[in-house]
């Protein structure tokens, strides 16, 4: 039987911010194997953060897996890290007990800059380049440089290859920043494909010599440049089918309510970059308004115009959060607000 080479891809326990972790081994399987045909696998928990070295093994558990085209016979699987039993999820393991919901929909924006040399392309030895203007959405040298570009492509091209669902990808505001946007069905559907897109991209730089830096406001809140974000487009099968003006308000106080709780999970230092300026809300109000891309949740004006039914963006999540964390703690605050009882003959 052909020899496969399963790249076992897992969250590590550093925090704030979990670390990508990935092991290979080679195992023969008949043809491409499937999720339930791949076997746990066990690594050492004291390296990452993750167990002290006395009693240091923590195991892998497959939860999703996926083609990689740059391999023969490549196999990238995404992990849940489990206790020594094999059964409990780690304290580390953001998955495992999340709300999911096969009918919410989430399409998350991934923000995040390209660095080399400790500064992101394109950026001069010293100073800054020409400010913020004609970056976003850009062409040309002057604006995008020579391997930028090549590095999105070619990031695109394996997440479509490995089968996650990328829709799209753009050079943003900032000089060096670029996005890529992954829509999924399912919390947890949706979550393992951001994090595989992300893997993807942090492997691919490696061979340019380029790192991805997520984090949310890299070059401070003082200067003149947007911080990076992961905006969240969300919505439930009552959201899309029923919807109304009096729901979403209920929904939107909801939101305010829980704003706190939110923004505890929407990633570190996020007081950075949620300032009121550079297209963001202030991270201690809460607002909501159609097509106000410095609200907390931007209203789309096919939301308004279809009687409040689709889908919301959520702008306040930053680019380092845990999609995971993210997809539930929406989850949990949807789940507050009452739906009225559908009538009949109406979907």
């Amino acid at each position: 039987m052909p020899k496969y080479k399963l790249e076992s891809i897992w969250l590590d326990g550093y925090e704030p911010v979990a670390n990508l972790r990935g092991k290979t081994q080679v195992k023969e399987f008949a043809k491409f194997p499937k999720l339930e045909e791949l076997p746990m696998w066990g690594f050492d928990g004291s390296s990452t953060r993750q167990a002290e070295g006395r009693t240091s093994d923590c195991m892998l558990k497959p939860v999703s897996v996926y083609p990689d085209t740059t391999k023969k016979n490549g196999v990238l699987v995404m992990c849940e890290v489990m206790m020594p039993d094999g059964k409990t999820p780690h304290p580390s393991n953001s998955r495992a007990t999340i709300l999911d919901d096969p009918g919410a929909w989430f399409g998350f924006e991934q923000e995040y800059f390209l660095y080399q040399d400790g500064k992101p392309l394109g950026f001069p030895s010293s100073g800054f380049p020409f400010p913020q203007g004609e970056y976003y959405t850009g062409v040309g040298y002057k604006n995008v440089g020579d391997i930028a570009r090549e590095i999105v492509d070619a990031h695109l091209d394996l997440c479509l290859d490995a089968g996650i669902n990328h829709e799209g990808i753009n050079a943003e505001v900032a000089k060096g920043q670029w996005e890529f946007q992954v829509f999924g069905k399912g919390s947890k559907n949706a979550a393992d494909q951001v994090w595989m897109a992300r893997y993807l991209l942090v492997r691919l730089c490696e061979k340019y010599g380029v790192d991805v830096e997520f984090h949310c406001k890299p070059l401070g809140k003082d200067v003149d440049w947007n911080g990076s974000g992961m905006h969240s487009n969300f919505s439930t099968t009552y959201m899309r089918e029923v919807g109304g003006k009096e729901y979403f308000e209920e929904l939107m106080a909801a939101f305010d309510k829980f704003k706190n709780e939110h923004i505890a999970v929407y990633g570190p230092d996020n007081h950075l970059r949620l300032t009121g300026l550079h297209e963001t809300q202030s991270i201690d109000k809460f607002n909501y308004g159609i097509a106000n891309r410095g609200a907390s949740i931007r209203v789309p004006h096919s939301f308004a115009n279809n009687g409040y039914k689709g889908y919301l963006e959520d702008r306040r999540p930053n680019s380092q959060g845990d999609p995971y964390k993210i997809a539930s703690r929406i989850l949990q605050t949807i789940a507050t607000v009452p739906t009225p009882a559908v009538k009949k003959g109406k979907k």
